[in-house]
């Protein structure tokens, strides 16, 4: 939980300083981004749906784990700007940013080979090496985004005053 956590508040703190150059993105934009960096999780519906049952369902060959790749995040958000009644592209451009922020977050954390997951599929199988930053389970990471995201919070208020 910590590390989902983590993320949307990683893609709050770059949503929101980004959102103090960029006029359009609005608060509205900056919540849209924060549910793009949960895309990559929802591969976790495998924990309670198997892959058998999703093929059987859509009636094509189904992977849960590939919607924890660039492929996987481009269809989904493509349809989640789908859902939107209107700036269907910009909100395929923030859902993607959204989760590029996970999947790059991602890319920096301590495997046990010291290789990333395959997280650009599938354009490419490369793995490439990580620089063993974190580990997903530790709890400073949160400490420290959360810190930030509450800095960013009180800065974007102090400044949207005046």
């Amino acid at each position: 939980m910590a590390e989902l956590l983590s993320h949307v508040l990683i893609a709050y703190v770059l949503f929101t300083i980004a959102s103090w150059r960029l006029e359009w993105l609005t608060k509205r934009w900056v919540a849209i981004g924060m549910i793009g960096a949960l895309l990559p999780d929802l591969n976790r519906i495998g924990m309670f749906v198997d892959d058998a049952t999703i093929e059987t369902t859509l009636g094509v060959p189904f992977g849960v784990d590939a919607l924890h790749t660039l492929g996987g995040v481009i269809l989904l958000s493509g349809i989640g700007a789908l859902v939107l009644t209107e700036a269907h592209r910009r909100a395929f451009s923030v859902l993607l940013a959204g989760a590029l922020t996970h999947l790059i977050t991602d890319g920096l954390k301590a495997y046990a080979d010291a290789e990333a997951g395959a997280w650009l599929y599938p354009f490419t199988w490369y793995r490439h090496p990580t620089p063993n930053l974190y580990v997903s389970t530790d709890q400073s990471v949160l400490l420290v985004t959360g810190t930030l995201a509450v800095t960013v919070f009180l800065c974007d208020r102090y400044w949207s005053d005046q």
